[in-house]
């Protein structure tokens, strides 16, 4: 069958696939321990469930503008507001159907053929998949292992050329769970405004940092407007308010690129589900209730990222990893276990599926096939278990 050059390079999302294979494998049966997914195991807060059913009784079930409820673009701006120490233009808020379609988006309407985007790696599998729908060259680029793999403006510049028109940076980082002091990200985004790039900050996990007295990881409106050039801010409230499938999404831009979102949006999907939208104002209103559950939970992932880079030190010593500092994830190196059977990551998480039944996301969803990532959104009891059967399988292997 013969498909438009639109969706030639385009590959399945590969996180989704092996979350996908380890629940089909437990529904029919299976022992299986899936650490793939990357999504708070926490229910939806109450106070903003309720407010869902109220907008559904009250009829906030209709269309809304294509840029969203104007009530929630407000509150959303206000919460930027709080943040930047300054008044930002609520028309600069598109409400989407989750992140994905902000990046998207974003990557449609500012690149083409032609263009080059740099990105940040290891990076969120989906990222060099959209700049190709685009028509666009992904161009990755990788920082020092030693340095949590975080990129520095020198790396930006020797991998940048006359056709770099974007750079993709993700902080918290998804996978390695890396974050940016305000200090890297000044220098980064000074080197992004001086060379004319614009700057994609996706910032879904700023909320959920373990380090330091700070609610949340800093992000590029706590820089110095100076200091910053052309930016597209992506966020949600998929992660920080455990509501991934409400699929609620939001980029800030200049009203002027907005505009553009919205009338691409405005073909594609209309607007964003009307009742996810009544719990997301909620969720943005709500600022006590909000930052008492953000906080809950940040204080269960901490406990729970204590806990796996403690088990990565007991039960695999030498294995190389990225302490987290925000997110959920653990990045691991697993090279050092590969044999004639097993030559990469992908390889190795076959079998540990086949093995031991757990389900971990292979290196080559985020750029480095010696790699996997572990999600620990999940109980302490989940994870205990797991690294038993982990350790299971290693305990033969040779660490190099």
């Amino acid at each position: 069958m013969q498909f438009s050059t639109n969706v030639e390079k385009l590959k399945p999302s590969a996180t989704i696939a092996v979350s996908t294979l380890a629940k089909r494998l437990a529904a029919e049966g299976r022992d299986i321990v899936n650490l793939s997914t990357g999504e708070p195991d926490f229910d939806t807060p109450d106070f903003i469930s309720r407010a869902a059913i109220e907008g559904i009784r009250s009829g906030w079930t209709r269309y809304t503008a294509p840029a969203g409820l104007p009530e929630l673009r407000k509150a959303i701006a206000a919460h930027l507001s709080s943040r930047a120490g300054r008044a930002l233009d609520w028309n600069g808020v598109v409400v989407t159907s989750g992140v994905k379609q902000a990046l998207f988006n974003t990557i449609f309407t500012l690149f083409g053929p032609g263009d080059e985007v740099l990105i940040a790696a290891p990076y969120w599998t989906t990222y060099p998949d959209l700049v190709n729908i685009a028509r666009a060259e992904p161009k990755t680029v990788f920082g020092a292992e030693s340095n949590d793999f975080k990129i520095t403006a020198a790396d930006l510049e020797a991998a940048s050329s006359e056709h770099t028109l974007g750079l993709i940076l993700n902080s918290p980082c998804n996978p390695t769970g890396a974050v940016y002091s305000l200090e890297e990200l000044e220098a980064i985004t000074v080197w992004a405004r001086d060379r004319g790039v614009w700057l994609i900050s996706d910032e879904i996990y700023r909320n959920i940092y373990h380090d330091d007295d700070r609610e949340a990881a800093g992000g590029v409106l706590d820089l110095p407007q100076s200091s910053v050039g052309d930016f597209v801010l992506l966020d949600g409230a998929s992660k920080s308010y455990a509501m991934t499938g409400w699929r609620i999404g939001y980029s800030y831009s200049s009203p002027e690129l907005a505009q553009k979102f919205t009338a691409l949006q405005s073909q594609i999907t209309s607007n964003t589900s009307t009742p996810s939208q009544a719990a997301a104002l909620e969720a943005f209103s709500n600022i006590d209730e909000a930052q008492a559950s953000i906080a809950a939970m940040s204080v269960a992932f901490t406990r729970r990222r204590d806990l796996v880079t403690a088990r990565m030190d007991e039960l695999m010593p030498g294995v190389p990893y990225t302490r987290p500092h925000g997110a959920f994830y653990l990045y691991f190196r697993v090279d050092g276990f590969f044999d004639d059977d097993v030559r990469d990551a992908t390889a190795w998480c076959s079998r540990l599926l086949e093995s031991q039944g757990v389900a971990l996301v292979p290196g080559a969803a985020f750029g480095d096939d010696r790699w996997v990532r572990m999600s620990f959104a999940t109980s302490d009891d989940v994870l205990e278990d797991a690294f038993k059967r982990i350790a299971t399988m290693v305990s033969t292997g040779v660490v190099s």
